[in-house]
């Protein structure tokens, strides 16, 4: 089976996207309230702007997705975010970085929630165009 083959509810698309929305308020609060902390975790240097605009970004997504009666475009501006971040987490991966490995689980973990903000914006997408339900 692939992922293209399983069409979640409403009921639990809709949580997956809420839950998407939450966890876009909390990490963006971290970035928002913790920065510099957040960038010496990741031994990403000191760019605290930077990470308070990706802060800033995440809320923003959060509360469109919560806010919003069709959450869709909302789930694909993280997924947009998501490779915002994982540019910007690539290059604290290499190995001059002392802190590498927690830079790389970082990125290891924005790399799977890419793909669950993937595959619940395509759900949406199907959803609103009506397609949900069609199956070969």
């Amino acid at each position: 089976m692939h992922y293209e083959d399983y069409s979640p509810s409403d009921r639990q698309l809709d949580t997956l996207a809420r839950g998407l929305g939450w966890f876009s308020l909390g990490l963006g609060a971290i970035e928002l309230l913790a920065p510099q902390k957040l960038d010496r975790m990741l031994g990403a240097g000191d760019y605290p702007m930077t990470t308070r605009a990706f802060g800033l970004r995440e809320i923003a997504a959060g509360l469109g997705i919560l806010l919003s009666r069709d959450p869709k475009y909302w789930v694909w501006a993280r997924v947009a975010g998501d490779a915002l971040d994982l540019g910007a987490l690539a290059p604290t991966t290499t190995e001059t970085n002392p802190k590498r490995g927690m830079a790389a689980t970082a990125f290891a973990n924005v790399a799977l929630i890419t793909a669950l903000d993937i595959f619940c914006a395509a759900a949406l997408t199907r959803r609103s165009d009506g397609s949900s339900s069609s199956h070969s």
